[in-house]
C-alpha cells in the first residue's frame, strides 16, 4: 500500500539508489520519484515488480495544462506507470471548475492511453471542504484511478509568519471517502510517518499511502506483528 517517496529537492542520485533498494527489499507498491529519475528508477527496480510513479504539475500546480500533458507523456515514454499531477489550485478557488474538470479529462485521456494511471492532487491545506467536495465530483466522473491528499509541499503561512502543513488529515480522508466511490482509490500523502498513523489513515479510508518513512513503518510493522 506503500508509494515509497523520494521526491524532496535535495535527493540525489544515491538516494535515489537507496529509496530503490528500500521499495524492493520492502516490495512496496511504487517508488514515486522526480521527473528525471523515471528511467534510471525503471532500471534500479527492473524485474522487483515495484511499480515507477512519478509527479506532474509539482508541487504547485500551475503549469499550462500543456506542459502538465507533455510531463505526464514523456514519464510514461521513461517507463512511469503511475502519474501524481497537481491541480491548478488558483483556477479552483476562483470558481472555474470548468478549467480543472478539463484538465483532468485531458491528462487521464494522456495516461490511460500510455497504460499508465492518474493519481490526483488536492492540496488540501488550500482547500475548504466544499471545494474538496467539488473535486472528489470531478474526479470521480473522470473515472481517475486515485485522489490524493496533498504533496507534502504546501505550505500554508501562519499569523507568526512561519510557514507548515497540515498533510494528510483523517477528516480529509474521510470527507474523499465518503464523495468518492469505491472505483477511486485514496493516497494519504504528507506527515504519516509510524505505523499508528497509517493505521488510522487506512481506517479513515486511505487505499495507498505516500512516505518518506517506509523502512520505520514497516519494521514498527514487523517488531508489532512478525515479518510483513
Amino acid at each position: 500500500m506503500i508509494d515509497h517517496s523520494i521526491l524532496h529537492p535535495t535527493m540525489t542520485d544515491e538516494d535515489l539508489r537507496v529509496g530503490c533498494s528500500v521499495a524492493r527489499s520492502y516490495g512496496t507498491a511504487t517508488v514515486c520519484v522526480k521527473p528525471y529519475a523515471v528511467r534510471q528508477a525503471g532500471s534500479l527496480l527492473e524485474g522487483s515488480g515495484v511499480k515507477v510513479c512519478t509527479v506532474a504539475g509539482f508541487p504547485h500546480g500551475n503549469s499550462t495544462t500543456s506542459v502538465k500533458l507533455a510531463e505526464c507523456r514523456q514519464a510514461c515514454i521513461d517507463g512511469a506507470t503511475e502519474i501524481d499531477m497537481v491541480i491548478n489550485t488558483g483556477q479552483l478557488l476562483g470558481g472555474n471548475l470548468a478549467y480543472v474538470e478539463e484538465e483532468v479529462r485531458a491528462l487521464n485521456t494522456e495516461v490511460l492511453a500510455h497504460g499508465a494511471i492518474l493519481k490526483v492532487i488536492f492540496e488540501n491545506d488550500f482547500l475548504q471542504d466544499t471545494h474538496k467536495n467539488a473535486l472528489c465530483h470531478i474526479c470521480s466522473k473522470a473515472g481517475v484511478a486515485f485522489v490524493k491528499t496533498s504533496t507534502g509541499y504546501g505550505y500554508v503561512k501562519g499569523d507568526d509568519g512561519r510557514f507548515s502543513t497540515r498533510g494528510a488529515t483523517l477528516d480529509d480522508l474521510r470527507l474523499m471517502r465518503r464523495h468518492c466511490p469505491p472505483s477511486v482509490g485514496i493516497k494519504a500523502a504528507g506527515g504519516i510517518r509510524t505505523l499508528d498513523e497509517m493505521l488510522l489513515a487506512i481506517e479513515a479510508g486511505a487505499t495507498r499511502i505516500g512516505a518518506t518513512a517506509t523502512v520505520a513503518i514497516l519494521n514498527e510493522a514487523a517488531a508489532r506483528y512478525g515479518e510483513v
